[in-house]
């Protein structure tokens, strides 16, 4: 088949001092089986040889063109003004990280699979994630789901199956129809968009491994995962895609259980080196769903996952003026807020 009458793929790379890990990426991207794709570098201000990178591709291969954002903005608000580089001819987008990779028939096969169904709106894959390949991926050798049979199944503590921006390819008609393709206040963005997408298609999956996801210090994944923004994320989409996806009994016992894993996991971090941080970051994402963080109920989390510190009234006092005095700090949204 010749290129023209493919459909063309739009990749996109947001990247802001990612000198390091681009060149890779970009050359990634270059090394594909399908080559029926165009390709925007979005430039963030970066203050190290990444714009310099970038442009020397670009001056090697007309399909690459490099902007600048005119002022530094957020990582979330980046990778929209990315999105929003979509052309109005391509028929599908795919993001790959500047720090992230595409194995060589990564595009080709994901194209192939949201071709054979065209009711796929999202297409995923298993991705290399540093030294372990994630996500679950549907059961094989099924290769597409409906959206929200998917969904429903995640909400409901379903192993998940999309991976990051950089593993999934998008209809590109559902990126264009939205002015602002991530929520930017939601730093699992990238999930919620999946959630939003999927109330009207389905979710395609090919099984292999087409992407390469890197964990180095300084992303994202590293601060997500030393303070476990994921908790967070999960409670954020049932509030607000439970009501789509699931019953009302459905929804009120997730939530309920939902609500017990967060402090349960309060109750084991708490007192953890980096405590501090987990704690500011948690306090101020539970108040923005409308909950308070509960002296009571933490306290007893404590009890159970301290045991052995509190054999003593003493050092049971300590602790619990420790968790108070966090609770009546200051500032403390726990003092500013009433739970719902």
């Amino acid at each position: 088949m010749k290129s023209s009458k493919e459909p063309l793929v739009t990749v996109v790379t947001p990247v802001y001092n990612g000198e390091a890990y681009l060149g890779e990426c970009i050359e990634s991207v270059l090394a594909q089986t399908y080559d029926h794709w165009q390709y925007v570098i979005v430039n963030n201000q970066s203050t190290d040889r990444s714009l310099e990178i970038a442009l020397q591709y670009a001056q090697k291969d007309p399909r690459i063109r490099v902007i600048t954002n005119e002022h530094f903005v957020d990582v979330m608000r980046s990778q929209n003004i990315a999105f929003q580089q979509v052309s109005t001819d391509s028929t599908y987008c795919k993001m790959v990280h500047a720090d992230d990779w595409l194995f060589p028939d990564c595009l080709r096969l994901m194209v192939e699979l949201a071709e054979r169904h065209p009711s796929v709106g999202i297409a995923g894959a298993y991705r290399l994630d540093d030294t372990v390949v994630t996500p679950s991926g549907l059961p094989y050798p099924c290769t597409s789901m409906p959206g929200r049979e998917l969904c429903r199944t995640i909400l409901l503590g379903g192993p998940g199956v999309f991976g990051s921006n950089s593993s999934i390819l998008f209809r590109s008609e559902h990126v264009r129809n939205r002015e602002r393709f991530l929520d930017e206040s939601d730093f699992h963005g990238d999930t919620g968009v999946c959630y939003e997408i999927l109330q009207n298609c389905d979710f395609g999956f090919v099984h292999q491994v087409l992407t390469y996801t890197r964990r180095h210090p300084g992303a994202q994944t590293e601060f997500a995962e030393s303070v476990n923004t994921y908790l967070a994320g999960q409670l954020r989409h049932l509030q607000r895609y439970g009501p789509i996806y699931l019953s009302q009994e459905e929804y009120a016992s997730r939530h309920r259980w939902l609500l017990a894993e967060y402090y349960r996991f309060l109750g084991r971090s708490v007192l953890e080196p980096q405590g501090e941080e987990i704690w500011r970051y948690h306090e101020a994402a539970l108040a923005s769903l409308g909950h308070r963080v509960s002296a009571g109920r933490l306290l007893v989390m404590l009890l159970t996952y301290w045991r052995r510190a509190l054999m003593s009234p003493v050092q049971a006092g300590r602790l619990a003026g420790r968790v108070l005095r966090r609770l009546v700090s200051p500032g403390s949204v726990a003092t500013a807020r009433r739970a719902r």
